[in-house]
């Protein structure tokens, strides 16, 4: 069983959103600059996420996206699910057979590591994730390295 990529790149972009939207609405291209995630991409993932009710948009200039509830009232299970990904780790089709038309005889341990895989998700918020240092110390040298990027671009050449 692995997260795949949507799960992972919604949970950087929400969480990216999380960092830099208290000054207003945070556009996609810049999330998308921050992370190496394609706008495209980014697109369709907060298509999902404002459905879902995670986000919320604002059109026009200066629009952009930002939180639709506080950051301790967001999970990571949430994100997750919000983009269509699943933890399942039985490996089953939807009718909950793993082989043929039977279970198979781990189907059970695999169905609890679902279970203690949602949960722990289910028990992490964007606001406890912001507050980790580590990751802390990750969005402010992404920041740097952003305005870094943006200073030299718009600097006269001689």
């Amino acid at each position: 069983m692995r997260l795949t990529t949507k799960g992972r790149y919604a949970v950087t972009a929400v969480l990216d959103l999380t960092f830099h939207q208290q000054n207003g609405p945070v556009s996609l291209a810049d999330i998308s600059a921050r992370q190496s995630i394609s706008l495209s991409y980014l697109e369709q993932l907060f298509s999902r996420l404002r459905r879902r009710g995670v986000v919320a948009s604002t059109r026009g200039p200066g629009g952009g996206y930002s939180l639709n509830r506080l950051a301790e009232d967001i999970s990571m299970a949430e994100i997750i699910l919000a983009v269509d990904e699943k933890y399942d780790a039985t490996n089953c089709s939807e009718k909950g057979s793993c082989s043929g038309s039977h279970q198979c005889l781990t189907h059970e341990l695999w169905e609890e590591l679902s279970q203690e895989i949602h949960r722990f998700l289910s028990g992490i918020s964007l606001a406890e994730l912001k507050s980790k240092r580590g990751i802390s110390d990750v969005a402010i040298r992404q920041d740097a390295k952003q305005q870094a990027l943006k200073n030299i671009s718009i600097e006269p050449s001689s």
